[in-house]
Order: structure tokens, then C-alpha cells, then sequence
């Protein structure tokens, strides 16, 4: 591939011009932030005649689409990916070495995207990534968040939120695309109007609507010149000021549009405890569904007179219950402008939907009041309230006189409508994410639904990038891969299973452990730079993060914490290897028990970390504002990574897999993908504790767990407990913790207590943690592992996902592209 980014020199003079021309200054008058929108723009320009070729290919070739459509992407930094992609990430290292620059420290000017928050959004974005490098045409379809979810600081150890203001620079890696604005409509109500063919036609009035604006980010492919599209949308008002309201003394109606504009895109989840985030969170899945639809419609149309063939050319992946009201919006789309009959659009529908279900815990399968949706979209919720007619008739005459399953199965019951239903009903394909997973989807949770559509279930284990997550994120770990397996595994992972061969030199092992080692003092140095604690790169990095949710378990970890160190307080002699236990998450802003977790952890840090009598052999790190650029180092630093969820309840992870392939060894429950991680490398090279997702399931069933008898029987766990209302860590406020406590053990303040089993796993994770400080006194022997679990990652690329995606769902065809190096 020939680009104008390997001339040296013809770069280094457009990143001179380019901070010349954008802000009238020298090279050395810039500020790296400069410097970097200006390096960002001449890759942007090499980009752009990719982007060009691929979409010149699109034409020509015709080619079905995947639109994947998702409430998050979390993308990550771009340039040093897109660099990477690019092949020429050494070549813009040296070049701006010359000129005086440090590329890390311009890359660190880019701000994260503030377009996503957990795993689910960093899946879409690998997927996003996976689909360009094995040459797959798609399009992303999500929101413009002007200031994601929040930005995290700790304060006095409580997680504070603040706007997360991404966008406050100018974000050079993307497109505003004004010419194709869409109109989406809120509110009204629905005229049926008598056409002279004896057909209703139904049409929308009084209703309020915004201009839904898409901001194009190019998503670039692995050394083959494709770029695919995350089409993004940004809501502006229909008319940018209503003069004449204004003018009679509407002031409200006059500011009405550009508030409901503002609102849309203004933040990520809206905090929806309440009815206005509640409404606030169905406009904006309603926004970007609508408007993708449209957009891929009118894309379709230009060259397709017959709106038949849209299943052919076209298929919309619903990425979690989020934009399930695709199903709705292309019924809307089909019958009210395409002027189809019933039976034709929902042919076409159910061609074109694909469903993933990404969560078995009942409480994140989306549900609305009918009060809220039929009211915001009167439209949509005739169309689902016969779709639902027709559903139910459906499993009346499948199971006749069974009226248990309408009620487990009806899309509109009970008050509500419920999307995962919908999405089962219309999607022709509904995906877990990892074995288990599935397999609880169809014998527990969706079980009657696999009962009637058993050919639409499938499994599609999670995966990641290793452009991103070892070649980008580690890159000392990448070039060793490189050296001993080849280059191949960049674009195929399974090629890392030559690694196994070298798991027992000794001379690899300690490369290996030298590159470790020098992760750990990159870590540590963020840390003492970020939080002021100091950690020794010689002790254990035990690492947790993800998403702050109960189930988890993050308590479950500094319960243990808080117990080691009452250990080390009554034994100071016993053989310990030092540990560091470094924690990241963010809480959701109206999450409470997961908000006093961040709290716990922090205030257990403030006692343990001041105590000089322990001679720091544990320290606890709480990393703040956990995000994909410092996710990055902390993956290639960790020795352990913490996978403790309940067993039965994380679809898969893909925070597992990223530690896996930068060779932590993992402690976990049977769990999501842990179950397969398992399976490629062994049990032995693992530590797995707690109960079997079976045992789980069965006590939830039976309701026989009970708490308090171990809280009885086990003295370490009573003190531990104890500890959380007595004010050991929180002397001023010995009640601070109380919630926490009562969680675990009192029955009047959760469904049951300990919903989540922490005290049941404790012990068998107590017996886990002590295994690890004893494998890891063997340096050899641990090193062993770890290079087995980097050999036996192969599987968890997100490029063998997507080509099973192909394969068994979207059934797309690779387009190959070339540029012409005149247009350059």
C-alpha cells in the first residue's frame, strides 16, 4: 500500500503547514494539543482517499450491509489506532521524533470518545474495527453524545460526576454530514385518513420533531485500504429559532425545539429512575434508530426501484434490547412511505432484524409503560400493538388454551412492552454471546421463546481486536509475539497457538517476565502521577476493571482485601508475597449500593495504604475514570485478572479476554466466556473458584441460601462484616457502610440477601487467592502459565466473531479495495 504517510518528509512539512493554517503559529509556538489536531489531519487526509475507494467500491459492487446498531461505541483514541491500521505507526514515531515530538505524548491529547460506557460498547467498536479489517461493508449507527456518560473524579473517595466535555477541542477524525439530515417526530397523536383505494393511510400530527444530523467517523482497516463508516447523529431543530413565537410571547415555544435538540444528544443513559430520564432515554433510541433507518433506506433506494429487495442488500443487527424499535421504525417506514400491505412489510422485517441479547439478569431486557411510549411514539405503538395482536394469536394457536405462555411470551402485557420480545418475534436471528450464556438464555430466561423458535437461537462467543488490545495497547508483549510466531497473527489470532511450543524456555519465560516487568513500572508511574501512591512493580498487580455493577462483585473483592489484611494484622510473619490491588469503575450516577462500593474501596485504601506496620505488602489502587486509553496499560500490566462475577450472570466479558491475551492469569467463576478461556487453556492454568452457574440457579430457585449462617459459622467473615458497621474504615460515620451490610445479610432490604452469593464464594475465593501467592513464588512455573494463556487466545479475536456473524447471520459478501495513488 503506497501513501503520501511513509514520504518522511512530505509529512513532517503538512504538519507544519497544518498548524501553520489552523492556528497561525510555528511548530514551537504549538501546544501538543495543536500538534496533535495537526498530525490528526494529515492522517485524516491519507484516510479520506481510502474512505473515497471504499465507498466508490460500495457503488460498484453493490454489496448486502450490515448496519449495526448500538446505544454505545466506545471507541477509544483514534490516531494511534488508525496509525497502526495504516501500517506506518513507526514511521510517524520517527518522523516526529526528529521534529522534536513525542508521539505518546500526543496521543495523550486526544481525548477518549465519550460515545460509550461498558462492554457492550467496546464490543461494537472491535466489531466495528474486525468488520473493516476482514473487508466486510457496515456502517456503525449510534449517537453524538456531547458529553458521554460522565467523567469520573474520586473526591475525599466518593465518585463525583462532571461532564465529560470530549468535544471541547474539535474532534478531528470526523465528518459532519449536513446533506443527509433526517426529520424524527415525537409526541401527537395518529389521523387515520380514507384513501380512494379503500386503504387507511395513517399519518402523524402535532407532534414535535429534530433534524437528526449524522457526524461520519471512518473506521479503518487493517492494511487493505477500507474504511467503513460509524455513522453518528447529532440532533439539531427543525428551525433554528421560531421569530414569530418569539415575537408574540411564546418565549417557551420560541426555545422548545432547540431544548428537545439538546437534550437528545446531550448525555449517554440518562439517569432513568425517574420518568423524565425514562422518556429522555426512549427519545434517544428512538432518534438514532429512526434516523439510521431512514438514512439506510434512501441509501438503498438510489439504486433499488423495488424495496423488496432490501433483505438482499441491507440487515439491521440490533446490538441488546436498545434499538429493538428498529423492528417498529422499518414497519413505520415500509407501510406509512413505502405504501406496502402488512404482509409484505413484515416479510421484509423479518428478513432484515437480527437480534444479540447480551444480558440473562431479567431487570436489563428492556420494558416501557405504555403510558410513556404510546404517548412519545403514538405511531410506532399502533404498529406494536398489532404486531403483538398477531404474536399472540400466534401462540394461541400453537398452544392452545395456554394462557401462561401469552403472558410470558406477549410483547404489550401487563402494562408494558417489552423489546426483548419484540426483537425475538421479528428478528430471524437471536444471539448469546458465549456458550453459557446461550444456553441459560434457552433453558432459562427466553425459554419458551426457544421452545417456539428453537432454528432462530445461536451463540456467537465475544471477541476482541489485537490491533488494539495487544499490538497498540502492548507493544513491547507484540513484537515478542512477533518474533517468535510471526506477523501473521496481527490478522490472525489462532496463528498465537505457535506460542505454546516456547512455554517451557526458560530464556522466553523471562523475556517475558522482563516485558512484564517493565508494563508494571509504566503502571506504577501512571499511578504515583494520577492517584500520589506508590506501588511496587515487584508485587502482585491484581487488577479489576469494568463496570460497576453488584453482580460483578467487586465487593466480593475487598471483602477478601479486608480480610487479608486482618490476616497480615494478627500474623505479620506469615509467607505473603507483596500484592497490589488495583481496582477501576465507574458506578451508574443513581446506583447506590455500587456508588458506596467505589466509597469502600477507597476508604479500605485510605487505612490500608497508611498502615506502616504491613511494610506496604498490600497496597489498593482505585484508577479513576477507567477508560479504553488508560484500560490499555493496565492490561499489559496486570498479573491477575479478577473475573469474579456471579456464575449465571455476565453474558460473556471481553475484559477477560484482553488480560488473557497480555498474559494475566485469571481468577474467575465459571461464568461467560471464563467457560470457554477454560476449555483452550486448561483448568490448571487457571484459578477457578465458587459455585457452578447450576448451583446458582438452583438455590435461586429453591430460595434456600442463607447468609447469616455463615455469618455464624465463619468468624473471619464476621469480623470482616462487622468491620462495615463498626467504623473501622469510617470512623466518623460508623453507619456509612450500613447498606453494604444489609445487603448481605439483612432480608429486608434486597429480593433476598446476599442476592448475589458473595459470602456463599468467599471462602472457595479465599482458598483461590492464597493458590496464586503460592504459584507465583515459582517464577518459572508462573511465567509457564502465562504464556500458555497468550498462546491460547487465539479464539477470543473479535475477527473469528464477525466471520461467524457472516457466516451464520449476515451472509455478506468481502469488497476489495485499491487506491489510486494518483489521487493521493
Amino acid at each position: 500500500m503506497k501513501s503520501k504517510m511513509f514520504e518522511k518528509e512530505t509529512f513532517k512539512k503538512e504538519v507544519v503547514e497544518n498548524v501553520k493554517h489552523l492556528y497561525r503559529k510555528t511548530m514551537d509556538e504549538a501546544s501538543e494539543q495543536e500538534i496533535f489536531q495537526a498530525v490528526s489531519y494529515v492522517v485524516k487526509d491519507v484516510i479520506i482517499d481510502q474512505w473515497l475507494a471504499t465507498q466508490q467500491e460500495f457503488d460498484k459492487a453493490d454489496p448486502k450491509i450490515v448496519y449495526y446498531m448500538s446505544m454505545e461505541f466506545l471507541m477509544g483514541r483514534a490516531l494511534g489506532n488508525n496509525l497502526i491500521n495504516l501500517t506506518v505507526y513507526n514511521e510517524v514515531k520517527e518522523a516526529l521524533e526528529e521534529m522534536g515530538i513525542n508521539l505518546n505524548a500526543i496521543e495523550d491529547q486526544e481525548p477518549d470518545p465519550a460515545l460509550g460506557n461498558g462492554g457492550l460498547g467496546r464490543l461494537a467498536a472491535c466489531f466495528m474495527e474486525s468488520l473493516a479489517t476482514l473487508g466486510y461493508p457496515a456502517y456503525g449507527c449510534g449517537i453524538r453524545y456531547h458529553y458521554g456518560m460522565f467523567r469520573q473524579k474520586i473526591e475525599n473517595g466518593y465518585q463525583v460526576e462532571e461532564p465529560d466535555n470530549w468535544l471541547q477541542n474539535g474532534y478531528p477524525f470526523e465528518l459532519k454530514r449536513p446533506e443527509y439530515n433526517f426529520e424524527v417526530k415525537f409526541g401527537g397523536y395518529v389521523r387515520a385518513e380514507a384513501q380512494p383505494d379503500g386503504r387507511t393511510r395513517f399519518v402523524q400530527e402535532g407532534y414535535q420533531s429534530v433534524k437528526a444530523i449524522p457526524y461520519d467517523m471512518p473506521i479503518v482497516g487493517y492494511n487493505n485500504n477500507v474504511v467503513n463508516t460509524l455513522m453518528i447523529w447529532d440532533a439539531e431543530p427543525m428551525e433554528c429559532f421560531e421569530l414569530d413565537s418569539f415575537d408574540k410571547g411564546d418565549y417557551h415555544r420560541a426555545i422548545e425545539q432547540q431544548n428537545l435538540a439538546k437534550n437528545l444528544v446531550e448525555v449517554l443513559y440518562p439517569n432513568d429512575n425517574h420518568i423524565a430520564g425514562k422518556e429522555l432515554r426512549l427519545k434517544q433510541q428512538y432518534f438514532f434508530v429512526s434516523a439510521s433507518l431512514q438514512r439506510a433506506i434512501a441509501r438503498f433506494k438510489k439504486n433499488h426501484p423495488d424495496i423488496h429487495m432490501l433483505p438482499e442488500k441491507a440487515v439491521f443487527q440490533m446490538n441488546d434490547t436498545h434499538p429493538t424499535v428498529a423492528v417498529a421504525e422499518l414497519m413505520r417506514i415500509l407501510l406509512d412511505e413505502e405504501g406496502l400491505e402488512w404482509e409484505d412489510a413484515w416479510n421484509i422485517t423479518t428478513k432484515c432484524c437480527a437480534y444479540t441479547n447480551h444480558t440473562i439478569m431479567a431487570e436489563a431486557l428492556e420494558k416501557w409503560p405504555i403510558e410513556i411510549f404510546s404517548r412519545l411514539l403514538p405511531r410506532i405503538y399502533q404498529i406494536v400493538e398489532e404486531i403483538n395482536r398477531r404474536f399472540v394469536l400466534e401462540i394461541q394457536q400453537k398452544y392452545p388454551g395456554d394462557n401462561r405462555k401469552v403472558e410470558k411470551m406477549a410483547i404489550v402485557y401487563d402494562g408494558q412492552v417489552k423489546m426483548a420480545h419484540l426483537a425475538i418475534c421479528a428478528g430471524y436471528s437471536v444471539n448469546g454471546v458465549a456458550a453459557l450464556h446461550t444456553e441459560i438464555l434457552k433453558k432459562q430466561e427466553l425459554k419458551d421463546f426457544y421452545e417456539m423458535f428453537p432454528e432462530k437461537f445461536n451463540n456467537k462467543t465475544n471477541g476482541i481486536t489485537q490491533r488494539r488490545f495487544l499490538m497498540h495497547g502492548d507493544p513491547l508483549l507484540a513484537d515478542w509475539v512477533t518474533k517468535y510466531v510471526g506477523k501473521d497473527w496481527i490478522t490472525d489470532l489462532s496463528r498465537i497457538k505457535r506460542l505454546e511450543f516456547y512455554a517451557d524456555d526458560e530464556k522466553v519465560q523471562q523475556e517475558f517476565l522482563n516485558i512484564k516487568y517493565k508494563n508494571k513500572l509504566r503502571l506504577a508511574s501512571y499511578i504515583e502521577e494520577h492517584n500520589g501512591i506508590e506501588v511496587n512493580p515487584r508485587s502482585i498487580f491484581d487488577v479489576q476493571v469494568k463496570r460497576l455493577h453488584e453482580y460483578k462483585r467487586q465487593l466480593l473483592n475487598i471483602l477478601h482485601v479486608m480480610y487479608l489484611y486482618n490476616e497480615l494484622k494478627e500474623h505479620p510473619d506469615m509467607e505473603f508475597i507483596p500484592r497490589t490491588f488495583i481496582f477501576g469503575a465507574k458506578a451508574a450516577a443513581g446506583y447506590r449500593n455500587a456508588k458506596l462500593t467505589i466509597k469502600l474501596i477507597n476508604s479500605v485504601a485510605d487505612v490500608i495504604n497508611n498502615d506502616k506496620s504491613i511494610n506496604g505488602k498490600i497496597k489498593v489502587v482505585f484508577i479513576e475514570d477507567y477508560k479504553v486509553s488508560n484500560a490499555e496499560i493496565i492490561f499489559a500490566a496486570a498479573d491477575v485478572s479478577e473475573q469474579i462475577s456471579t456464575a449465571s450472570k455476565e453474558a460473556s466479558g471481553t475484559g477477560n479476554m484482553k488480560f488473557m491475551l497480555n498474559g494475566a492469569l485469571t481468577i474467575g467463576t465459571m461464568d461467560g466466556a471464563n467457560v470457554e478461556m477454560t476449555e483452550e487453556v486448561g483448568k490448571e492454568n487457571m484459578f477457578i473458584f465458587g459455585m457452578s452457574s447450576d448451583e446458582v440457579i438452583a438455590h435461586e430457585q429453591k430460595r434456600d441460601y442463607d447468609p447469616m449462617q455463615i455469618f455464624n459459622n465463619d468468624q473471619d467473615v464476621r469480623k470482616v462484616l462487622m468491620q462495615l458497621i463498626n467504623g473501622f474504615y469510617s470512623p466518623n460515620d460508623p453507619e456509612l457502610f450500613r447498606d453494604l451490610y444489609n445487603s448481605l445479610l439483612n432480608t429486608q432490604c434486597t429480593q433476598y440477601a446476599d442476592t448475589y452469593f458473595i459470602l456463599a464464594d468467599f471462602r472457595s475465593y479465599v482458598e483461590a487467592q492464597k493458590k496464586i501467592n503460592a504459584a507465583y513464588a515459582d517464577e518459572k512455573e508462573w511465567a509457564r502459565k502465562a504464556i500458555l494463556n497468550i498462546a491460547a487466545s487465539g479464539k477470543f479475536s473479535s475477527d473469528r466473531t464477525i466471520q461467524e456473524y457472516v457466516d451464520d447471520i449476515w451472509h455478506l459478501n468481502k469488497i476489495t479495495v485499491t487506491v489510486d495513488d494518483k489521487a493521493e
